[in-house]
């Protein structure tokens, strides 16, 4: 970037001459500064706003770079991906356009059960091999922080693999990674439809042993007729608490079997998908605390027409994230940029719910609101900044990547 002068301060450095989003909270709309700089030391923020009002302590004889009027937001957040996992079901895509039904691309060993096959055939190495490419793609875009579950192994020891390989990504790249356990995502082949016994499974002995190695930051589930009931997922939340871990869900992603209630029951960071969400769902969410998740890219790549009820989440003032889903399945997406336009194009986002929902609402998401997502003192100097007139053009845009640079922790 042009403008930079050698730090004789070591570790403080200084963005200035920039426009700034910090969509700090309380602030109206995007937090926007029009005059603005930011200050880091040790990776921390430590100043945020007008550069009129800079302390003279950071201005003088530390690492300046010249934004040259250019945007900075907090750097950018995938709060739900899949991101590891094995090979691609680009087959069943191309059965799918052919006409072939679920049930017909299950019966010729397709869906979930296709990437459990291919997960467990991997080893730790290749998982990592292969999801680097798709974490480099988020990192190319902003990205700084990116959740990644587990859910492909559903045994013990796939389940741990993969959420090791999720550990080595944020070791391999400058990123912070959080992890979420999904070990009640489908039920594996040698459970043969039994799934109390492998919902015991998992609340008993999967999830304790991940606990105890602290291999995950959370505890997901998918609760859905054609996954595990409320009542199975109940079970799993209640292990999860005895561990002491927060929950997440997906919730009433193709029926309502109420998963938005059970979510905001167990104070959960976040209920995800929502498409069949009702009111008293939406209401409790918001009494909870707990985020709305928005996934249009699942909704999106299997043609679903029922979206998720905004308007209700809007009245009752539930907050909003939006993520990428990315998965081999049912959301192959690694472009939070085009998330947020499909979140605004297919779902009536605004821009500013489209931003704040891959920032501060994702960070709110995953517990992490305290460290990142808004541009404030104390939190992650996590930056991102890009070459626009306007921060609508980060949604309007399809296709096109205006980042100019990319900061995590200060570096």
């Amino acid at each position: 970037m042009a403008g930079q002068s050698k730090s004789r301060a070591g570790d403080l450095r200084l963005w200035r001459n920039a426009r700034l989003a910090t969509m700090a909270e309380g602030s109206a709309g995007l937090g926007i500064v029009e005059h603005g700089a930011v200050a880091s030391r040790d990776g921390r923020i430590v100043y945020a706003g007008p550069e009129s009002e800079l302390p003279p302590t950071l201005a003088q004889g530390v690492e300046t770079i010249d934004c040259e009027g250019r945007w900075i937001t907090p750097g950018l957040i995938d709060c739900h991906t899949h991101l590891v996992h094995a090979g691609n079901r680009a087959n069943e895509f191309e059965m799918r356009l052919a006409g072939a039904t679920y049930e017909e691309v299950a019966r010729a060993g397709g869906g979930i059960v296709s990437s459990v096959k291919s997960l467990r055939a991997a080893s730790e190495s290749e998982l990592v091999t292969q999801s680097l490419p798709r974490l480099d793609a988020l990192i190319a875009e902003g990205v700084t922080t990116v959740e990644i579950k587990s859910g492909y192994g559903l045994d013990l020891e796939n389940e741990k693999k993969s959420l090791r390989a999720a550990r080595q990504l944020g070791e391999q790249r400058p990123v912070t990674i959080r992890t979420t356990f999904l070990g009640a995502h489908a039920l594996p082949p040698e459970a043969k439809g039994d799934k109390d016994a492998f919902v015991d499974l998992v609340a008993n002995e999967i999830l304790p042993s991940v606990a105890a190695e602290g291999l995950a930051d959370a505890v997901d589930g998918f609760c859905e007729g054609i996954a595990f009931s409320p009542e199975q997922m109940a079970r799993v939340f209640d292990a999860a608490k005895a561990a002491g871990l927060p929950v997440k869900l997906h919730a009433d992603q193709l029926s309502n079997l109420h998963g938005a209630e059970l979510a905001a029951r167990y104070g959960a960071l976040s209920a995800d998908h929502l498409e069949y969400t009702d009111e008293a769902g939406a209401a409790a969410m918001a009494k909870a605390g707990t985020v709305a998740t928005i996934l249009p890219g699942a909704y999106y790549f299997i043609r679903e027409t029922k979206k998720p009820p905004i308007g209700l989440f809007r009245q009752h003032g539930v907050r909003m994230a939006v993520a990428t889903d990315n998965n081999p399945g049912t959301s192959p997406l690694t472009s939070l940029l085009l998330t947020m336009n499909m979140a605004a194009t297919l779902f009536g986002l605004t821009v500013d719910e489209c931003l704040a929902g891959v920032t501060r609402e994702a960070a709110r998401a995953l517990g992490l609101l305290g460290e990142t997502g808004t541009l404030e003192v104390g939190k992650s100097a996590d930056l991102a900044i890009w070459d626009i007139e306007r921060p609508a053009e980060l949604v309007y845009r399809m296709g096109f990547n205006p980042l100019h640079a990319r900061i995590w922790r200060g570096q």
